[in-house]
């Protein structure tokens, strides 16, 4: 049976929501079939999590209506979608790290005063069993790899018996063996009748996993495709409404001499575990390098260090031959070296959420003034990013809090590149940005590069850091398994570095 003639299982009806005179949606329409895996595309802001919160119980829409097959329903809350057989299995994972895989399953389970445990622990047996999953119910979730975190999330939302399924980039943080492993299981799921609906910015994975695709834009429907009568362009070209080029540009070599280098540096958390275990290796004047592993294995002890803010447990760090390891971060400030660092946490780290953008511009700026403070600088650079990066803000005062995550990524990654560093160290500088975005923060990275700059690139797009990157050096719990030319790699490669192979480097380091 083609995919034409299946039935509609989800029909969103004329969705319409306002949060106050912002239309996040405006009169959407569409279904999603029986049995697909249908895609969801659209730029930050066009309204996709607004509309699968709607369908999850979270917002409730202001004019339109939803079908679950010809039936009218009403979902006014998250436990209204979970009776319906409606489930999320969210970008960000909602486990307690210190309880046990099935005790995180049987929280999620218990509905009134009564659990039958040993009926449930069957169930999820049987589910394991049924999909393949590769589970331990008994481990630890700290203890487990990012994939068997996102199959816990899956098997917890499974185990309310869904017919629906909304998986919110999935792959954000997995390795690629991990991302084959969830699409081989997202297929056997369409298999046995279930409805997934797939949002991700990753076209790669839309052309791979889904049936149909469906594009927003500015809260508005453009079109549903079948997956096999599109392509990339074409659908990126949908979702920001003009012609564009997918092709990020690893830009020549034109310098030779060192700037950092890293002598087996280790560093240790508050509980003196090591997070940093020897590592080494150089970042070359104009030389982008990236940094690949899966989240948490050592990438932002790196980041920290580097700028002085982690203590070494032991090795150097120097930058243009000068020893750092020494200096605080004040001192490094005061010495004029030119670090820009774009932290992962954007809030907690980057920006100040109860300021606008011209006082968190302002911040780095007045560090190079003397007694007398001027924002009139501030201002033209605030001016100036808010036009080249596009961001949407009602005006000038708008605090960090009231903006997209989106925005407020826009706002901190240019702030950082328009000081010119001479070093630049980005933590997953796009990650929640749209594909125009993240192309406009390559372009300004390569411009950095081109100036001069050396760039440390830490990514979980592993075509994104493979087409950017000149070399790069692959981490598994804090240690360097390979460091290696990007020109000269692969997805697979590095996925297989990432998860402990260790290989000979292309280098000393």
């Amino acid at each position: 049976m083609s995919i034409r003639q299946q039935k509609d299982i989800l029909t969103f009806n004329n969705i319409t929501k306002l949060f106050g005179d912002v239309v996040a949606n405006d009169g959407i329409t569409f279904s999603v079939k029986t049995g697909e895996i249908h895609a969801l595309l659209g730029e930050n802001g066009a309204g996709k999590s607004t509309l699968m919160n709607i369908l999850s119980g979270i917002y409730q829409l202001d004019d339109g209506e939803i079908l679950i097959g010809d039936k009218h329903v009403s979902i006014k809350s998250p436990g209204d979608a979970i009776d319906l057989g409606i489930g999320m299995i969210h970008q960000h994972f909602k486990l307690l790290e210190n309880m046990r895989a099935l005790d995180n399953l049987l929280l999620g389970q218990v509905k009134g005063f009564w659990l039958n445990k040993k009926q449930a622990l069957v169930k999820y047996q049987e589910l394991i069993k049924e999909f393949k999953l590769n589970i331990n119910l008994w481990s630890y979730v700290s203890e487990m790899s990012m994939g068997e975190k996102q199959l816990l999330e899956v098997l917890k939302v499974l185990a309310r018996n869904p017919r629906i399924l909304v998986f919110d980039e999935p792959t954000t943080v997995l390795t690629p063996q991990e991302i084959e492993s969830l699409f081989e299981i997202m297929v056997h799921l369409k298999n046995h009748g279930y409805s997934l609906i797939f949002i991700t910015h990753k076209m790669s994975e839309v052309m791979a996993i889904s049936d149909r695709v469906t594009v927003l834009r500015k809260g508005r429907y453009i079109t549903t495709e079948e997956t096999k009568n599109t392509n990339p362009r074409k659908l990126t070209d949908l979702m920001v409404g003009y012609d564009t080029d997918l092709h990020i540009n690893r830009m020549p070599l034109l310098f030779k001499e060192s700037l950092l280098v890293l002598e087996n540096v280790s560093v240790s958390d508050e509980e003196k575990v090591e997070r940093l275990k020897g590592v080494s290796f150089k970042v070359g004047k104009g030389e982008i390098v990236g940094i690949a592993g899966i989240s948490g294995h050592g990438q932002k002890e790196l980041c920290e260090a580097i700028i002085g803010i982690q203590k070494l447990k032991s090795g150097s760090i120097y930058f243009k031959g000068e020893d750092l390891t020494k200096y605080s971060v004040k001192e490094i400030i005061k010495k004029g070296i030119g670090m820009s660092f774009v932290p992962e946490d954007r809030l907690g780290m980057g920006l100040v959420a109860g300021m606008d953008i011209v006082d968190n511009i302002f911040l780095k700026d007045y560090q190079k003034q003397g007694f007398w403070l001027d924002k009139a600088v501030s201002k033209k650079k605030s001016e100036a990013l808010i036009e080249r990066l596009d961001i949407q803000i009602t005006g000038m005062k708008d605090r960090i809090s009231l903006m997209s995550g989106g925005n407020i990524q826009k706002v901190l990654v240019g702030r950082e590149l328009a000081i010119e560093p001479e070093l630049l160290i980005t933590a997953y500088p796009v990650r929640g940005l749209d594909v125009a975005t993240s192309h406009t923060i390559y372009e300004l990275i390569n411009e950095r590069k081109t100036a001069g700059a050396g760039v440390i690139f830490i990514s979980e797009d592993l075509d994104a850091l493979i087409e950017i990157s000149d070399r790069i050096v692959v981490l598994n719990h804090g240690r360097v398994t390979k460091i290696v030319a990007a020109d000269k790699t692969s997805k697979e490669e590095l996925g297989f570095y990432m998860m402990g192979v260790k290989g000979d480097s292309d280098e000393s380091y």
